[in-house]
């Protein structure tokens, strides 16, 4: 399966799912309804699964979304990224030890459950029970996805490191790093990006109470897999779905004390 990882054009950007199906399906529906819906890529910025009550359900919607929208792509987050790697669905070096980080501090339980396997950490039973396409599917996610205006990413950019080396190995997705920092960094979540990246970075990964923005940044993880209300931002409108409106709060900065003056909406 390939996803897009070049895309252009109106942008509908979901956060973190975590198996979260229901509010996935509120936030699908609004967007079904929107009068460019057509014409809008959708972008699920990882962590489909762990934690939540369904992640076999999750992956089975964006499958289906995709098969009903073709613009319709995904970047890996951490949790896809060890579950990948644990399962031996792609190779990574034994010194990564993924299956043993996904066991211990990635909530997999849920994920196994979701797919009929009651013996958590038999990691042959569940790639067993995988469905082809959901094997596929996480074969093949892009680790970044790019966009004339912004750089969508699970975690963020180092901002001491030159944009076009990391936009290099996220393209060619280097399984060879025990821990690659743009999709399990915390730290980053919450960094500029460096001086010479020229587009917005927009990621998940940490959970804000509600979608933060600062300078080249737009942070959209406001459940973390634990409950809320799922957010959804369309670019460049700069406008928030929630799935559960009376959850919602609106937009804040990173910065409120010393962000300098907006433009355009609330993004710079």
């Amino acid at each position: 399966m390939e996803l897009a990882q070049d895309i252009s054009g109106p942008v509908a950007v979901i956060g973190d799912i975590h198996g979260q199906v229901a509010q996935l399906d509120r936030v699908l529906q609004q967007l079904f309804e929107l009068p460019d819906f057509e014409n809008r890529w959708i972008v699920f910025i990882g962590d489909l699964v762990d934690r939540g009550p369904d992640p076999k359900a999750a992956i089975d919607r964006l499958l289906e979304v995709r098969r009903r929208h073709e613009r319709t792509t995904l970047v890996c987050g951490n949790h896809e990224l060890a579950m990948t790697a644990a399962l031996n669905l792609v190779e990574t070096p034994d010194y990564c030890d993924w299956g043993g980080r996904w066991m211990d501090h990635y909530g997999c339980g849920p994920t196994f459950r979701s797919y009929g396997i009651d013996d958590v950490g038999n990691f042959q039973s569940l790639a067993d029970a995988l469905p082809a396409d959901h094997r596929d599917l996480l074969s093949n996610i892009p680790w970044c996805v790019e966009h004339p205006e912004y750089f969508f990413v699970h975690a963020g950019l180092d901002p001491a490191a030159p944009f076009a080396m990391q936009r290099e190995v996220l393209r060619e997705r280097d399984y060879t790093l025990t821990r690659p920092q743009w999709l399990c960094s915390k730290s980053l979540t919450f960094q500029e990006p460096p001086r010479d990246c020229d587009r917005i970075v927009v990621s998940g990964h940490v959970r804000v109470p509600q979608v933060t923005y600062g300078y080249k940044r737009l942070l959209i993880d406001t459940t973390g897999g634990e409950g809320g209300s799922l957010s959804c931002i369309l670019l460049p409108e700069n406008q928030i779905i929630h799935s559960d409106p009376e959850q919602g709060l609106p937009p804040v900065s990173m910065h409120a004390k010393t962000e300098p003056k907006k433009k355009k909406g609330w993004l710079w």
